[in-house]
């Protein structure tokens, strides 16, 4: 601090024109650094010379609160005003100038790089007197060094994200999708609460990466639901109903084609809406051939196809006759023998047509379980194609979502690219 003096003017013997006195023995100005908190410090000397200019250089730690705007943490810089000025004496009893900060001396900090220190000086007249008061305002920029936190908060929360996509690649049948999931979110929400502690308790904005802690959570979050659809998709019961026409129509034919999916055993890449074997009825008339095919039926002996086949002759309903046979079929046809042994094992037209009906009844059946298992098959199978393409198809969307919210959201910061070239290099 500089203090010119008239009263000092000439009163200096010219042989010695700079002499050191105590600064009890001259008036110094009270000009002090504005802080409630101030504590006197060291009294020292002040130099005076022959002009009347005097030099007070007390030393002392100054300390000072400042506002801290966090909206661009951890890329953000602080701007910290110290104001100083004269307590009782206006500017025409005390004049003060501008001068430069020496910032020779500075000692590098590994959280924060000092910019600047620019100063300017102010007057203000107040409504109660006339005089105008001078103050020097020194504004302290400071910008905070972010590779301590791009190590050890944002590029883990990036790598989290990245293993959230993970996710949908994830084979359903695995087990581990709502694991992996959970797990991932639990991850991000103990990064959060790191982040919460570092970061002042203040509500006047969301820092930056905040900000992108809580989109990336949404993501994980969301995936954790749609991983839940996936499931119940790939795991439909086919007794629950067969797909509406609008999701076959949404998911496997226009997104399917979208993300260029083929379904399983589908050459064209279309999704079938069949799957169930084309039988035709059965009728249960007689039929005219000579034999009809039929599965093989338990304490019956198979053919080399594993089929019997039951063997009816052509003048079967005509004749009275009925012999047994003790081979794997049963031939009704023209008995041999005579007329005697005819009339012992009688055989009516009546109960030979109902032994047929009910054959052809169990071939019935069976073919109509056969139907019924290829139907379900063939439900089950689309509504697993569905859960794959639900799952390609949020892979792509989240995965564009994360990028443009990394992007979006870390580049919006004034000084990001500054940060990084400075700091990651």
């Amino acid at each position: 601090m500089y203090q010119s003096s008239v009263k000092l003017v000439c009163i200096l013997d010219p042989v010695d024109p700079e002499e050191g006195i105590h600064a009890s023995q001259v008036k110094s100005a009270d000009t002090l650094y504005a802080d409630e908190r101030f504590d006197a410090t060291f009294h020292t000397n002040v130099l005076v010379s022959d002009t009347g200019a005097c030099q007070y250089i007390p030393p002392g730690i100054l300390k000072s609160t400042c506002y801290i705007d966090v909206r661009w943490f951890p890329f953000d810089v602080q701007k910290c005003d110290l104001k100083f000025g004269s307590w009782t004496h206006n500017g025409w009893l005390l004049n003060l100038q501008l001068g430069s900060v020496d910032i020779s001396n500075y000692i590098p900090n590994g959280e924060w790089d000092l910019v600047g220190v620019p100063a300017k000086r102010n007057e203000r007249i107040y409504d109660c007197c006339a005089e105008p008061y001078p103050d020097v305002t020194f504004t302290v920029t400071m910008r905070r060094r972010t590779l301590y936190y791009g190590l050890n908060l944002l590029i883990p929360c990036v790598l989290i994200s990245g293993l959230a996509l993970l996710v949908f690649l994830l084979p359903a049948d695995s087990g581990e999708k709502i694991s992996l999931g959970i797990t991932v979110l639990l991850s991000l929400t103990v990064f959060m609460l790191l982040v919460a502690e570092i970061m002042p308790a203040t509500s006047d904005s969301v820092p930056l990466i905040a900000q992108y802690f809580a989109s990336t959570m949404v993501i994980v979050g969301l995936s954790v639901v749609v991983t839940v659809l996936v499931l119940q998709f790939h795991h439909h019961d086919p007794q629950a109903g067969k797909m509406p026409k609008w999701v076959r129509v949404v998911l496997l034919n226009w997104c399917a084609w979208f993300l260029r999916m083929k379904k399983p055993g589908d050459p064209h890449g279309g999704a079938g809406r069949g799957g169930g074997l084309k039988c035709t009825p059965t009728s249960p008339a007689l039929p005219s051939t000579s034999s009809i095919p039929m599965g093989a039926v338990p304490g019956q002996p198979a053919g080399t196809n594993g089929h019997m086949n039951l063997y009816f002759g052509y003048h079967a309903m005509d004749e009275a006759g009925c012999p047994a046979s003790s081979d794997s079929g049963v031939v009704c046809g023209r008995a041999g023998g005579s007329p005697q042994e005819q009339q012992e094992t009688p055989c009516t037209l009546s109960e030979r047509s109902h032994e047929l009906q009910r054959i052809l009844e169990e071939v019935s059946y069976i073919a109509q379980r056969f139907r019924e298992q290829d139907e379900g098959e063939a439900v089950c199978s689309e509504w697993k194609f569905a859960a794959a393409v639900v799952d390609r198809l949020c892979l792509v969307a989240f995965s564009l979502f994360s990028i443009i919210c990394t992007f979006s959201i870390l580049m919006s910061a004034p000084n990001f690219i500054e940060a990084v070239s400075k700091d990651f290099t």
